[in-house]
């Protein structure tokens, strides 16, 4: 057999995908299993490009500039390109980024341990104690990308208010299913989002992806 004749990859199986339109902008997100018989619809907003992150940025400015905002704040990572957009749609310049990872200049930032449905196990989220002055006394909007079970927002709503932030909305792309509600408790009112998107199961052991009535 010449190189020119080896078999090539396998064919990848088709996947299903949830079409959502995001004020206009029209999506097509795979779904993608985290259990047997249970899956999301997944959006990567970093490879969306830069129109639909200057078209969230529009859009939730519309929602969000009535709050009067003195900083955004966002946690990594795919709620970065969210505050970014937002700030320069709003005609604001400094943004606060919650980390993650324990970088050598965080060693004694404040922290708050949070559970998300994308990620495993429980991980940390970071404030720099630099950026404590951006947000003490300001009216703070808190941005994602999504809002699932509500445990990484939860996490950012304390530390801004740890920070001493007065926490006036909460702005975000897409809310899944409605766990996040009763994780949040009273600060779900605060969420303005540009679309919803469900929850899904298993038709038959062997079936199609079907949302759960519920989550719609």
């Amino acid at each position: 057999m010449t190189a020119n004749s080896l078999p090539g990859p396998e064919p990848l199986p088709p996947r299903q995908s949830w079409s959502v339109d995001v004020e206009g902008f029209a999506l097509d997100l795979p779904i993608v299993p985290i259990k047997p018989d249970f899956a999301i619809s997944l959006m990567m907003v970093i490879d969306l490009g830069v129109r639909f992150g200057a078209h969230i940025g529009e859009k939730l400015a519309e929602r969000i500039a009535p709050l009067r905002p003195d900083i955004i704040v966002g946690p990594a990572t795919l709620g970065i390109p969210v505050a970014i957009e937002l700030t320069r749609a709003l005609g604001l310049d400094r943004y606060v980024v919650l980390q993650k990872s324990p970088k050598i200049h965080l060693g004694d930032a404040l922290e708050h341990r949070i559970t998300a449905i994308t990620s495993k196990g429980e991980q940390r989220l970071l404030l720099d104690r630099q950026a404590v002055p951006l947000i003490r006394g300001r009216r703070v909007v808190v941005v994602d990308d999504v809002v699932a079970s509500g445990g990484s927002l939860s996490g950012a709503l304390a530390l801004v208010r740890q920070a001493g932030g007065e926490v006036v909305g909460i702005g975000t792309i897409l809310t899944e299913a409605h766990d996040w509600r009763a994780r949040l408790g009273p600060d779900a009112a605060l969420v303005r989002a540009l679309a919803h998107i469900p929850q899904f199961t298993r038709a038959d052991a062997a079936g199609d992806w079907v949302p759960i009535p519920e989550s719609l």
